[in-house]
């Protein structure tokens, strides 16, 4: 039987997601005005830069991102358009692809992260204390334990 669910714990929750849409969207906002790629770009570009040989299949980039997977397909699609991606044919796999940072890719996320940097802090971090963080880090790594 499912536990009832306190009024608190629903505010609980909608704050959590406002601190989400409100961080992104100044993120995205800021990038915006400088001229920086978007945020869904940036999420998309930095989990393939982190894997070996800074490439990685289509598959494990929508189980990596952030954001939201929709459009990811036409998101990585733009992205090879735009030369931060290119695109290469799995041997062992002949319907998979693996999407491979391009030098051009990894200058862009080069340029954007002073902007992410200073969103981050100023949403978030800069308004934590070390223990803060500690905490919420406890917490998020509860929340995200998968259930047994």
């Amino acid at each position: 039987m499912k536990r009832k669910i306190t009024e608190n714990q629903i505010d609980t929750w909608g704050k959590l997601l406002r601190i989400h849409s409100n961080s992104t969207v100044a993120i995205e906002s800021a990038l915006s005005q400088n001229g920086q790629i978007s945020l869904i770009w940036y999420d998309v570009l930095l989990v393939v830069s982190k894997a070996p040989k800074k490439r990685l299949r289509f598959a494990e980039i929508a189980d990596r991102i952030v954001l939201t997977r929709s459009g990811l397909s036409r998101c990585i699609a733009n992205l090879e358009k735009k030369g931060y991606l290119k695109r290469e044919k799995c041997k062992e796999d002949k319907r998979g692809a693996f999407a491979i940072l391009t030098d051009k890719g990894q200058r862009a996320l080069k340029s954007a992260w002073p902007i992410y940097r200073n969103g981050i802090s100023e949403m978030f971090i800069d308004r934590l204390s070390s223990e803060d963080i500690t905490k919420l880090n406890e917490i998020f790594d509860k929340i995200l334990m998968p259930k047994r």
